[in-house]
């Protein structure tokens, strides 16, 4: 397998530093998705005292909400390293033998976004996780010959944001199925204080309730806000973050009140404007907004959906009354879905 290369920075090795730095390393220290969190302790200490591996693990749901720092939290709970990997980078079964070789008893491979594995590596997978060996294939044509590797017991822990895109064969294969949900305002603002704890910001309540409730349901989000509020207040305000001064900086970086910002308006004025509340197509949508279908799938429209402000219809997108209101249209402009907006 050839060694991969990555062009990195000095600048990136800090991000990434800081990154891990604000990852909680127990499940103590893990806030929120507390149904999912009490699931996964019974597992990993009923696996602990038996000692045996853990039962292979898929943990679905949208960007930023915690997989990752997941899998790191199970691994260290059960004392095991932790192998990480993506799906894209997994091209063939070739790379798919290095990591199982780099591996040791009890040991977690963690693969992001795995459901994008090609189907060849994919079939490979199979025998691993049920048998744990791979049949590798020397050569071409008459002279070929498989080989069998035998590997180490292991759990693998796959990351997905699109669970549906999963094969079935490869989705019964994992023993427990974990989705992680949008967080609540008040457990974001937990985080906010732990990490303006790591990084040194001094922040009130009000400041944290300002980014908490602005940060669209995402820890990853919240804490990205709270590293660009951080900055506004170092310039602006004496390093010092209350409520008016992270009002400031959110409008500064065009995030309104309900958490949504310039492409998250865009597309529902769009619908509302352009297309008189829909229904309208994704294709059509995606044309008149300049963005790319999949990043309208699967960053903005989720969170349009869960605050109510946008609706999927087997016809085409469709927003809601609550989005109308909020941009002062009338019930009677909605022409184009009159079965969902009548005249008061």
């Amino acid at each position: 397998m050839e060694e991969e290369r990555y062009i990195t920075s000095t600048l990136n090795k800090k991000d990434e530093c800081l990154d891990s730095s604000l990852r909680p390393a127990t499940f103590d220290d893990f806030p929120g998705q507390t149904k999912k969190k009490e699931q996964l302790q019974i597992y990993v200490q009923a696996a602990t005292e038996r000692d045996d591996p853990l039962d292979h693990l898929l943990i679905s749901g949208p960007p930023g909400l915690g997989k990752t720092t997941l899998a790191h939290i199970i691994a260290i709970a059960r004392g095991k390293n932790i192998k990480t990997s993506s799906g894209p980078v997994v091209e063939k079964p070739g790379d798919l033998a290095g990591l199982f070789y780099s591996l040791e008893e009890g040991d977690v491979l963690f693969i992001d976004e795995i459901h994008r594995l090609s189907t060849n590596v994919e079939e490979y997978m199979y025998s691993a996780m049920e048998d744990y060996y791979i049949d590798i294939v020397l050569d071409q044509g008459a002279g070929s010959r498989s080989v069998r590797l035998d590997i180490p017991k292991f759990t693998l822990i796959g990351a997905t944001t699109r669970q549906g895109l999963l094969s079935a064969p490869l989705r019964s294969r994992f023993g427990l199925h974990i989705r992680l949900d949008y967080y609540p305002a008040s457990v974001l603002a937990e985080i906010i204080v732990r990490s303006a704890g790591i990084l040194g910001v001094q922040i009130d309540d009000d400041g944290t309730a300002e980014v908490a409730r602005r940060s669209r349901g995402t820890p990853r989000i919240a804490n990205n806000l709270l590293s660009r509020v951080r900055d506004y207040a170092q310039v602006k305000a004496d390093n010092i973050v209350t409520g008016s001064v992270a009002a400031e900086a959110l409008a500064m970086l065009e995030i309104d009140d309900d958490g949504l910002d310039e492409m998250d308006n865009r597309l529902l004025e769009a619908i509302l404007y352009k297309f008189q509340g829909g229904p309208v197509g994704i294709k059509n949508l995606a044309v008149a907004i300049g963005e790319e279908v999949g990043t309208i799938e699967e960053v903005y429209e989720p969170f349009l959906i869960q605050e109510g402000f946008l609706n999927r219809t087997p016809q085409g997108r469709v927003t809601t009354l609550k989005a109308a209101r909020r941009f002062g249209v009338e019930n009677t402009e909605l022409t184009g879905q009159p079965g969902l907006f009548k005249a008061e």
